[in-house]
Formats: C-alpha cells, structure tokens, sequence
C-alpha cells in the first residue's frame, strides 16, 4: 500500500511501513491535529507523538499493546488534550522539552533536551530543541539506516512556512534560526516531515522558500 499522508478527522489511519519501524498518522479533533504511533518491528514496542485528542480513536489506534511513552512536541493544549487519559490507559511515560513542560498540566516523566535519545525499541529518535512557537518546541529525527531520514515536526514546520509565532518578531527570528541550522542544515533533501497539522511534505520541497519565509517574517 502507498502512504500518502493524507488523512482526516473521523477517517481511516494511514500507515508508512519502513524496514524497522511502522509510523501510523491519525488525525483527531477540532483542529485536525496529527498524532502518529511509531512501532518497532523488531520489539512491537510503541511510542504515541502528541495525544492531541480524542481518546477512543488514539486508544483504538495502539491497540492491545499499549504504548511504552508519549511524546508531547509542545506545550500548546490542542497537543495534550487526551494525554491524560491516554497515560492512565496505558501507563505509558510521558516526554516533554525541558522548557515547555510546566505548561503541560500532565505531569513529565521525562524532560528533553537537545541532542537527546529518545528509544522506541530498538529505534532510535534524536530530539531538537526548536524554540520560538513556544519555548521548549522539540522535533524528532530518525535517521533510518535503510533509506531517508524522518522528521516530526510538531508545529515547527509545515508544508509552506515554520509555525505560528504569534506576530512576534524574536519568536520567529528563533524559529527561523533553529529550523533552518537544525533541521535544513543538517538533513537532506529527501528527508519526510511529518507536521502537526495537515499533510506531510519533504525538505527537499519546502528548501528553496526559506528565503521567502524570512522575508514574509512568518
């Protein structure tokens, strides 16, 4: 099956198969958040990013199973609004950046902070501080050994622009910074985003506008 990345509120999941780790993308709630459930094929361990919403469909989506951890990208409360009962469902260890963490009113097992290994089985996902959206935003990177890297994004990236800094020139000129030196710096073209809200893109088509986004000042 193809992976689009495509998906809606109320409709079926989409699954990207890759070597050693199956990525599943839903999207739940008013603001068509993504959440997306990472699986190591060699384990079944699994790792939630962002119980954005809607419980039943997130619980539905990992199963039997359960999950090891969740990752919440930021402290934004359309990103946590299920956390809560997804962790008491599940058990699951909660991970926040370091600096968003006190606005997450689920308490944080675990605080993040750049560089940081985050592990899904046998899979490995480093973190990258991205301040700007808010304060402690991270983004994890797998660096799959059998192809192209894999980027989650939170809000920090989307297909045409970083995200919503509030009209608050320092924000975005952070955001801006650390997008680009951490992110498009140091990942190549071919490299898959997957972004909080709406459909997934790739470096390589998002690359050439960053003039274009720093001029905007959005």
């Amino acid at each position: 099956m193809t992976y689009s990345g495509e998906v809606t509120v109320g409709g079926p999941a989409d699954v990207h198969e890759l070597k050693d780790l199956m990525i599943t993308k839903v999207a739940v709630g008013p603001m068509n958040n993504n959440a997306y459930l990472l699986r190591c094929r060699a384990t079944d361990e699994q790792l939630l990013i962002d119980a954005a919403n809607d419980a039943h469909t997130l619980l539905g989506t990992i199963g039997d199973d359960g999950i090891a951890s969740v990752v919440t990208t930021h402290r934004h409360g359309d990103h946590w609004q299920a956390l809560a009962e997804v962790v008491a469902a599940t058990g699951a260890r909660t991970h926040a950046g370091r600096h968003d963490a006190e606005g997450i009113p689920v308490p944080t097992d675990v605080l993040i902070d750049d560089g940081d290994t985050i592990r899904v089985g046998q899979v490995e996902l480093t973190a990258r501080h991205i301040a700007g959206h808010t304060p402690g935003s991270v983004v994890l990177v797998y660096d799959d050994p059998h192809g192209h890297p894999h980027v989650f994004t939170g809000d920090c990236l989307f297909p045409g622009g970083v995200g919503n800094t509030f009209k608050d020139p320092d924000a975005f000129a952070s955001l801006i910074h650390d997008v680009q030196t951490k992110v498009f710096d140091t990942l190549p073209d071919e490299t898959w985003v997957y972004p909080g809200h709406g459909n997934d893109t790739t470096l390589g088509a998002e690359r050439p506008h960053l003039p274009e986004w720093r001029a905007r000042g959005w």
